[in-house]
């Protein structure tokens, strides 16, 4: 009974609201005499919509190299060489957010974002005692933020995690990976 009413929210939602929006518009305008505007108006406002469906639909199709570059620079790892999208995808539910891809990097830069990490101030070795950030902390909403970095096995990591500040909202979780056998980079943020 649950799947029923959360697939009806989801059809009101996704597809009454605009719909109703789009006839409210409609109505309003040829009701203040406009006929014309109203069509126009209303033709316009579904466009949007329907381009702003297939954008969210599609959104894994328009990931560029800068929204790369974006995401790695952000947790202070610069690229300075032309570098090639692997993979890219993300996916979403109500409260939860997922992305990753991965980004084939030249030498140059890899050995400038290993001695990054490696330079550090809390940089762990392959044998020392990491924690995982993701459960690290008891209060997920409110606290530090908390940057770890250190040397697996096969990679070196940088992980971030910034409570939310709000009761109720995700924090946010960054992973960058940087392969020690191949030249590529990995990055993973979760939202949930």
């Amino acid at each position: 009974m649950s799947t029923f009413f959360f697939i009806a929210i989801l059809i009101i939602v996704f597809i009454g609201i605009p719909i109703g929006t789009g006839w409210f518009i409609h109505w309003a305008i040829k009701s203040s005499g406009h006929p014309k505007a109203a069509k126009s108006i209303t033709l316009i406002y579904g466009l949007i919509v329907i381009i702003s469906g297939v954008f969210i639909y599609f959104e894994d199709e328009f990931f560029t190299k800068e929204d790369a570059r974006f995401f790695v620079e952000e947790q202070g790892i610069e690229l300075m060489d032309e570098f090639k999208v692997v993979h890219n995808e993300s996916s979403s539910a109500i409260g939860d957010y997922y992305h990753t891809f991965t980004i084939e990097i030249s030498g140059s830069d890899k050995r400038k974002a290993i001695n990054e990490i490696k330079k550090s101030d809390d940089f762990q070795s392959e044998k020392s005692s990491v924690d995982t950030l993701l459960y690290l902390s008891d209060n997920r909403y409110f606290g530090p933020k908390v940057t770890q970095n250190y040397e697996t096995e096969n990679a070196f990591i940088r992980e971030f995690f910034e409570p939310s500040g709000q009761k109720g909202y995700a924090p946010t979780f960054r992973r960058i990976e940087i392969s020690k056998s191949r030249n590529e980079l990995t990055f993973e943020e979760i939202d949930e």
